[in-house]
Formats: structure tokens, C-alpha cells, sequence
């Protein structure tokens, strides 16, 4: 489920360099989410 919703969190962030559209940070946290979930995941 976590690795689920990382992955998607990453592709919409990398949509939003490539759209050249982002709502200022909030792209930029979802990516940072994401890869500390992804961090979760693979120490446990």
C-alpha cells in the first residue's frame, strides 16, 4: 500500500516539472513523502 501511494506521489510530482505547472511547494512535498515512506518501507 505505502509503496503504492509513493510511486504515484512520484510520477505526479514528475508530471508537474514536466507540465511546468506545480502549486508552488506542495509538489515538492508530496515528493519528499514519498521518499521517506519509500526510506520506511525498506528498513523495516
Amino acid at each position: 500500500m505505502l509503496e503504492t501511494i509513493a510511486v504515484i506521489l512520484i510520477i505526479l510530482w514528475v508530471l508537474g516539472l514536466v507540465s511546468a505547472y506545480t502549486m508552488g511547494g506542495f509538489i515538492h512535498i508530496l515528493l519528499v513523502i514519498a521518499i521517506v515512506m519509500i526510506l520506511v518501507r525498506v528498513i523495516r
